[in-house]
């Protein structure tokens, strides 16, 4: 089981390179990745866990048992600090210059915010194409928020608001189909 276990690395790679590629808004790269295997892997799963447990939020806990068994997880952030400039109000503020005077977040929030809209599309982007990536390979994925959740609470994906992250596993059954509330 080894060499698919290399494969999905690989191919969490070649995911990264996807969401790095991936149209954004202006052509402007906001966006930040990191693979994480090995202890990485059972540090986010333990993160993850740990939430859960503290905000009695089940499906975290079930969510890290899926990152618990994968083979690698791909992270994918947002950089925080980022407007487009386009004054669209999509955020909730009337200007790009609010939005940014107005960002933080309460400490009981996983995500930073306000964001930029356009910025969260360019995240979603990111996020299909990698998951496409991994599709196009044969590597059974979910995306999953709680899994975002896990790796800033690590401090990962420095400077980013919102991330996600998609567990990728190889065998026989697709562990991430079957699964319990």
């Amino acid at each position: 089981m080894a060499f698919e276990s290399e494969a999905v690395e690989m191919v969490a790679r070649l995911m990264a390179l996807s969401a790095r590629t991936a149209p954004k808004a202006r052509g402007i790269d906001v966006i930040k990745t990191m693979v994480v295997t090995g202890e990485e892997k059972t540090a986010l799963a333990e993160a993850m866990r740990e939430y859960g447990e503290k905000h009695n939020v089940g499906f975290f806990i079930r969510d890290a048992g899926n990152v618990a068994a994968s083979d690698a997880c791909l992270l994918i952030g947002s950089l925080l600090h980022d407007a487009v400039g386009l004054d669209c109000g999509g955020c909730g503020y009337a200007t790009c210059a609010e939005m940014l005077e107005a960002q933080g977040h309460p400490p009981a929030t996983p995500f930073s915010g306000p964001n930029c809209v356009v910025r969260m599309a360019d995240l979603g982007i990111a996020v299909g194409s990698a998951a496409k990536t991994a599709s196009i390979h044969n590597v059974d994925n979910r995306v999953m928020y709680s899994v975002g959740v896990g790796a800033l609470s690590l401090g990962w994906l420095e400077g980013c608001g919102v991330a996600y992250g998609i567990p990728l596993r190889a065998s026989g059954k697709d562990i991430f189909f079957d699964r319990t509330r």
